[in-house]
């Protein structure tokens, strides 16, 4: 396996990684993302079979030693697999996430003790200013968190808008509908009440560009295609509760 870096935001780098036997015949990729600030943060770890060949590709950008936070959507393989690998090898480094998440999982398993933020907590990394937000159960787990960084108004969105196959980078066409499209294959994400709502205040921070985990990474109107995604799921919702309620 190959690991691919591109500069999507300045000093925000994709290390992407294409695996073509997931999800044949498109493959399906995995993404990390570095913020280079004077605290550099990674968010997501990658699974610990993907560990060789993401670092080793991160020290192109940088020693792994310079590492100081680590954070992640929620506690899955491809999340946070590798995240005691990348605290060894960067012994200055912390895993950063919300309360629950270290409440219920990350006080254990992380061989450091993590540091627990609140909702909208605000992190500077110097030069970067990184808000916490919970998201619970949006795409899924209780756990779930993202972050937003607000110097360049890139929102790290998780499995928020996974798509399927290798794309671009970074675009500026519409990556709806081929988000769509994996969720109608996957059924991942946690239809709730508040799916929609949770997706809608992620669009009120009107960002420039979308960081996905699963897929290609999108600048434009953030806050249009957000909206969009959740009046997707609104509407999916709605079907569902419609086909409970039929005798």
């Amino acid at each position: 396996m190959e690991t691919k870096v591109d500069e999507i935001a300045e000093r925000i780098y994709r290390l992407s990684t294409y695996v073509p036997e997931i999800a044949a015949p498109g493959g399906f990729t995995f993404n990390q993302f570095l913020i280079d600030a004077d605290e550099p943060l990674l968010f997501h770890c990658g699974q610990r079979s993907l560990f060789p060949c993401v670092s080793k590709t991160l020290t192109a950008i940088m020693p792994i030693e310079q590492l100081r936070w680590i954070s992640f959507g929620h506690v899955e393989a491809d999340e946070c697999g590798a995240m005691n690998l990348w605290l060894a090898a960067a012994p200055q480094a912390q895993v950063v996430h919300g309360q629950t998440a270290c409440m219920v999982s990350l006080n254990d398993l992380a061989d450091r003790p993590p540091r627990a933020l609140a909702d909208g907590e605000i992190m500077d990394i110097g030069g970067r200013r990184v808000r916490y937000i919970d998201t619970p159960h949006v795409p899924h787990a209780w756990e779930s968190g993202l972050i937003y960084e607000e110097t360049t108004r890139t929102l790290f969105c998780g499995d928020l808008l996974t798509q399927i196959g290798q794309g671009p980078a970074i675009t500026t066409e519409s990556v709806l509908e081929a988000a769509i499209a994996a969720e109608n294959a996957f059924q991942a994400t946690s239809l709730t009440p508040m799916t929609g709502p949770t997706i809608r205040m992620l669009a009120a921070l009107e960002p420039r560009r979308l960081a996905v985990m699963h897929g290609s990474s999108f600048q434009g109107d953030c806050a249009a295609l957000l909206s969009q995604l959740a009046d997707f799921y609104d509407a999916a919702l709605a079907a569902k509760g419609a086909r409970l309620a039929t005798p």
